[in-house]
């Protein structure tokens, strides 16, 4: 237990003297905490913490999205649903065919291979976007489309993943077609169902009570809770997550301020509370992102095989998005 405090307390102040010289020299805070993670693996000292999956989801995830979507307005989102859906949904799945079909031809990959690799990296990541936008005070239109599809398209690739990983564990066998189609039905609609129904629940406790930290524990509550229940009932925890926070931002932070659930106070802490929370989140992410990058044995791989991947990944969202941004451009 103390090993572990210490290396939580080590990277974070880490991370801070890096905020601080970031902040001086005008540079963006989580490029600097990237290439100081670099610099940590070259010079090895060992911090004993890596970027695993259950760090990632069960603790660095779930605050990242729940702050960006607490500031999304429902009223927004509906105006721009059009543009919003052909990236998020449609751009998804034309990035993720692009990089299937070149490295199938290309690269000469097995078609189940191909088929998880283009999933899994068909969408934009939403740590880095939302980070990147923090840094730089982007506000605007801008912000609401690039931020929302980097959320929203994370739960569409997925529902890819979750299909392509079943298909290629089929061996490409012959699947029913329509249980896949409704696997991933249930995925998507199910964590959007869910995460509607905790932050609910949590709107209806918090009615219940004035005191602002109770409120921001509540909140707390929803964020987790709704990624842990999604992980439960193998649905989108992405999407359970973004949904909950949407659901209490919009009611908890609106315009009109009789029908809040939340208190003035509260309202002012919860937002410091969340924007703190995201802080410190992204701060161990992409620090640790630079350890693991340095520590990764990209000498296994010749160079024109990794500049050929990169090459494809970078053409096939180009395709994606400026199209389908030219097209929505016109209508």
């Amino acid at each position: 237990m103390d090993d572990n405090l210490g290396r939580f307390i080590a990277i974070l102040g880490l991370a801070m003297i890096v905020a601080i010289c970031a902040r001086k020299l005008r540079l963006p805070f989580t490029i600097g905490l990237v290439f100081s993670g670099i610099g940590l693996a070259f010079s090895k000292p060992d911090f004993g913490t890596h970027l695993t999956h259950d760090l990632l989801f069960d603790m660095i995830l779930p605050p990242l999205l729940f702050e960006a979507a607490l500031s999304l307005s429902f009223h927004e989102l509906i105006i721009d649903a059009g543009p919003l859906f052909a990236l998020a949904g449609v751009g998804t799945i034309v990035s993720a065919g692009v990089v299937a079909l070149a490295t199938i031809n290309f690269l000469e990959w097995p078609v189940s291979s191909a088929l998880v690799f283009a999933s899994l990296i068909a969408a934009t990541d939403p740590v880095a976007i939302i980070a990147m936008f923090k840094d730089n005070k982007i506000h605007g239109r801008l912000r609401l489309l690039v931020e929302s599809e980097s959320l929203l398209n994370d739960g569409v690739a997925a529902v890819l993943f979750v299909a392509a990983l079943a298909w290629a564990q089929g061996d490409g066998a012959h699947e029913n077609y329509a249980e896949l189609i409704l696997m991933m039905t249930r995925i998507m609609f199910g964590g959007v169902i869910l995460g509607v129904f905790v932050g609910v629940f949590a709107i209806f406790l918090s009615f219940r009570t004035d005191e602002h930290v109770i409120e921001a524990a509540l909140t707390t509550i929803a964020a987790y809770g709704a990624f842990l229940l999604a992980e439960r009932f193998e649905v989108s925890g992405v999407l359970a997550t973004v949904s909950a926070g949407l659901v209490i931002g919009n009611f908890g932070f609106g315009k009109d301020k009789r029908s809040n659930f939340l208190s003035k106070k509260g309202q002012e802490f919860i937002h410091g509370f969340w924007e703190f929370a995201a802080f410190i989140a992204n701060s161990i992410v992409f620090l640790l992102i630079g350890v693991d990058v340095a520590s990764t044995p990209f000498t296994d791989y010749s160079l024109p095989l990794l500049a050929k991947i990169t090459l494809i990944v970078l053409c096939a969202r180009a395709l994606a998005v400026y199209p389908l941004s030219r097209s929505e451009e016109h209508t």
